[in-house]
């Protein structure tokens, strides 16, 4: 299946969480990614956090939604190559504390075309609390290869 401009990151577009260092029976990390906005990751404490999404296929990558809480900063890494591993730094980002509501953040890649992924490593580098949960992950791209 040929996606473009979707939400490439999705359990039903054939992404999956290959590693998540928190392991919550209620909640695990696969809820990050199923479309559902009632559920949602929640880490187990303490900082370093992360977690890697192996998308189905290598994609070409445009915006990057992320949906929170507590998160205070956030590095993402991406790899091209079929197995995980040397990741490349993407972005380094420093979130607003939020209170009553979510915090959203949108991470715009315009006009790099280079920018392509198959694995994107999520490292919650440190929060506002002790825990902190990832109720949704966007990443909004196209398909561009095979894993053949």
């Amino acid at each position: 299946m040929q996606l473009k401009n979707q939400n490439v990151a999705l359990l039903s577009n054939g992404a999956e969480i290959v590693l998540a260092t928190s392991s919550d029976e209620q909640h695990p990390a696969e809820f990050i990614i199923d479309g559902k906005p009632q559920t949602f990751w929640m880490t187990t404490g303490l900082y370093p956090q992360e977690f890697v999404v192996r998308l189905e296929k290598p994609s070409r990558i445009s915006k990057i939604i992320i949906s929170s809480h507590s998160i205070k900063q956030l590095l993402i890494e991406k790899s091209s190559r079929t197995e995980p591993g040397e990741y490349e730094f993407l972005i380094s980002k420093d979130f607003k504390p939020s209170e009553a509501h979510l915090q959203e953040e949108e991470i715009i890649f315009n006009g790099n075309s280079e920018l392509t992924a198959f694995y994107l490593r999520f490292i919650i580098k440190s929060g506002f609390d002790h825990f902190c949960s990832l109720h949704s992950l966007s990443i909004i791209g196209e398909h561009i290869g095979n894993t053949d």
